[in-house]
């Protein structure tokens, strides 16, 4: 029998409704400030789809574009001015920026009460401590799909193959500040099976097509798949999805399954930055 599809395009839906819902309630209306430095082409689709959903939602657009020849003085000075205006609720850096800037510590800059992309050393901070603050917009989505679907995360063994920044460390502790019992696996991991197998709540986040196949899931668990490769047969997963989905209960497409999430988190979090 085939695993339940995760349909992540009808939650990030939902949440897009929930958060318009919340914005038309305040009694002054948010603002998402995009940074585009330079003019890399999939930057520029990514900014699209956030500034136009969230036009959507509410959120009044404050975007900034910068030529590709800027400096870190001069973007660092716009960092400062929005984090200064009272109309600019989020500000979000587009990673990643041309060379030499260093987008690391260009990102450091923002205001963590206005960090809607999560990633400030503030941020990370809060996060560690479970302390109120903004999230990772990704592995926030992630969560937020296990909830809506009523899966049980405290007790749970959750296994999070992948490790970075990004995604892999807070998805983890995410996941432990809901009581799961959580492993963390990765490049140098021995006998990557033998280690998800164990999962009830199995997360791919690698980068590396058809990594996880079915010797790799325990039947009737719970598979989340957030790689995203592209191949000349199209974009596919970190997960084996033909083969695993007859074994597990739940799983996520690619595309649409966390994909969609990311810019509803991003909204949620903007949201959460005004109130």
């Amino acid at each position: 029998m085939s695993a339940t599809l995760i349909d992540g395009k009808a939650i990030a839906a939902d949440v897009r409704a929930e958060v318009a819902r919340g914005v038309a309630a305040l009694e002054r209306q948010p603002g998402l400030a995009t940074i585009l430095v330079g003019n890399d082409p999939a930057s520029e689709v990514y900014i699209g789809m956030k500034r136009k959903q969230s036009e959507a939602v509410g959120i009044a657009d404050l975007h900034r574009h910068l030529p590709a020849d800027s400096t870190h003085d001069q973007v660092a000075s716009l960092i400062g001015e929005l984090n200064q205006d009272p109309a600019v609720s989020g500000i979000l850096l587009q990673l990643p920026v041309p060379k030499p800037l260093n987008g690391q510590a260009l990102t450091e800059l923002i205001s963590p009460d206005k960090d809607v992309d999560g990633l400030t050393p503030v941020s990370v901070g809060r996060l560690v401590r479970n302390e109120e603050g903004l999230r990772p917009c990704t592995p926030a989505g992630v969560l937020e799909l296990l909830d809506r679907h009523n899966v049980q995360i405290e007790g749970a063994e959750a296994v999070v193959v992948g490790r970075s920044d990004l995604f892999g460390k807070p998805a983890a502790m995410m996941l432990l500040h809901r009581n799961a019992t959580v492993t963390i696996a990765h490049s140098r991991t021995r006998d990557l099976a033998s280690v998800t197998r164990r999962a009830d709540i199995l997360i791919a986040a690698v980068g590396v097509p058809g990594l996880i196949t079915a010797d790799h899931v325990k039947p009737g668990a719970v598979v989340i798949d957030v790689g995203m490769n592209r191949l000349e047969s199209g974009l596919v997963g970190d997960v084996a999805h033909s083969e695993v989905k007859e074994i597990v209960s739940l799983i996520t497409p690619v595309p649409g399954g966390v994909g969609p999430m990311t810019i509803a988190m991003l909204l949620a979090n903007t949201l959460q930055a005004a109130r």
